[in-house]
């Protein structure tokens, strides 16, 4: 097999990106029948059909989907090898830093660690998304090279990816949480989100009588403790979530069998050794002890 080139992977890429030959075509000012003459050998390189082509254009196949990743990391490797080089007299890094963090997460984590980021390299420069921690999560966008390093829950029932490397930042406990003041708060109506918990938890709501299922689903656990606030149920909910509740919402110790989670970084085994990963690896570490 003939290897890939830095531009056949780009336009792999593009062509992933954009769902279709044309758009990619535009996106990279090339023409159609150049982007699928280049589409048609990377798939004749590989032995395998990257994309089903129809009428509402291209779609990656499962081959498709995993060398997507891999061309999404493999550029990326060779954009932070330039940076890295260009930085190497003086040992620091600059350019883009792509993150991947759930919503609690990047409410109370990140920003410390952005802000002694900026002080200490003030080159790098930080790209934050916000995705859901449900599925593949923030380790499937690094995994996929969307991400440089994800914020994630890890741990023995969600453990870090064997592909991937990281480690642990915040071992968060679960708390009651329900209106200030209310009589008979295990009464309520239960309020959860899909992103609650991990199997461990779930496994320690199923021994607790007390729990009813759910009733109300909501979108995020922003939306669950307003629920909460203006006395709609009552919740059970981890601890980066309850920073800054209200005064209408009281919390409720669960007391030494209460559930946990960990959530921590991670990142590939390649990136792990570059300068804006490890750079910012140590800013989280600082900005969670």
């Amino acid at each position: 097999m003939t290897d890939l080139a830095p531009r056949e992977l780009r336009i792999l890429v593009a062509v992933g990106r954009e769902r279709g030959f044309s758009a990619a075509a535009v996106a990279l000012g090339m023409t159609q029948s150049a982007v699928s003459h280049s589409v048609r050998t990377s798939e004749r390189k590989l032995g395998a059909v990257l994309f089903d082509r129809g009428r509402n254009g291209a779609t990656p196949t499962a081959a498709g989907e995993r060398a997507l990743a891999h061309a999404r990391r493999v550029l990326r490797l060779l954009d932070v090898m330039a940076a890295e080089v260009r930085g190497v007299e003086h040992g620091t890094a600059a350019g883009p830093l792509r993150i991947a963090a759930f919503r609690s997460a990047a409410l109370h984590l990140l920003p410390r660690a952005l802000e002694g980021l900026a002080a200490r390299h003030p080159e790098i420069v930080p790209e934050v998304r916000i995705v859901r921690e449900v599925g593949r999560g923030a380790a499937g966008e690094v995994l996929d090279g969307r991400a440089d390093l994800g914020i994630a829950t890890i741990g023995t029932t969600s453990p870090v990816p064997p592909q991937l490397v990281g480690g642990v930042l915040v071992e968060e406990g679960y708390a009651l949480v329900h209106p200030a003041g209310h009589p008979a708060p295990r009464s309520l109506p239960l309020v959860d989100w899909a992103e609650n918990c991990t199997s461990y938890t779930r496994a320690w709501w199923a021994e607790q009588d007390w729990l009813p299922p759910a009733t109300v689903e909501a979108q995020d656990d922003g939306a669950v403790l307003s629920m909460v606030s203006s006395g709609f149920g009552m919740a059970v909910m981890p601890e980066l979530s309850l920073v800054g509740a209200p005064p209408s919402v009281q919390i409720t110790d669960l007391g030494a069998e209460r559930p946990t989670r960990s959530v921590g970084y991670v990142t590939t085994p390649e990136l792990a050794r570059s300068l804006a990963v490890r750079a910012f690896v140590r800013e989280l570490r600082a900005g969670a002890a």
